[in-house]
């Protein structure tokens, strides 16, 4: 399915990392210390173009993207320079208060950027890898996926999304929300 994994563990003190098979398809980046989803993915698109990767698809580690649907994005990525997984709002577990924000936030990047996104927030991505290398974020959080629409609106590169079930898990989200809501709007209003 894939040619090679990269896991980014930033910081993580849950002990995940242990059950990452020792397999020559996985690379791990370890840190002890959190720096960051940002810097997070800056770091595997680096280690991407190593590898001399065409595509890469970025999915989060809370286990709310199924891995299986990965295809789905390459094939997007035919007539895309980036995808987005856009989830199924109605009917799903999503709370109340995460579909408000990801409405108001898609709707703030839609203005920002002149895209027609329905989820702007989600994790589950699609990328040309040589189309976005050189737009990489400077955010080192959250705000980092929002820098990337805003970096590839401003180079004219396309964005689809795919359709992806809304999961939500028992793992807590890490995310503090009251520092994702300041980069959001430092993002946004640059």
């Amino acid at each position: 399915m894939v040619d090679q994994i990269i896991v980014i563990n930033d910081g993580s003190t849950d002990n995940t990392v242990k059950r990452i098979p020792n397999e020559s398809k996985i690379t791990l980046i370890a840190r002890e210390v959190n720096r960051g989803k940002g810097y997070s993915l800056n770091e595997g698109f680096r280690e991407a173009a190593k590898f001399g990767s065409e595509i890469v698809v970025t999915l989060d580690g809370d286990l709310q993207h199924q891995p299986e649907l990965i295809p789905d994005f390459v094939e997007a990525l035919k007539h895309s320079d980036i995808v987005i997984g856009k989830r199924k709002k109605t009917g799903s577990q999503m709370p109340v208060h995460r579909r408000l924000s990801n409405f108001l936030t898609s709707l703030l990047v839609n203005i920002k950027t002149g895209y027609r996104l329905h989820d702007s927030q989600s994790g589950f991505r699609g990328y040309r890898l040589n189309r976005i290398i050189d737009i990489l974020p400077e955010a080192p959080g959250y705000e980092a996926e929002t820098e990337i629409l805003i970096n590839a609106s401003r180079k004219g590169l396309t964005v689809s999304e795919v359709e992806i079930p809304t999961i939500y898990t028992e793992f807590p989200s890490k995310m503090n929300y009251i520092q994702a809501i300041r980069g959001f709007l430092r993002v946004i209003l640059q």
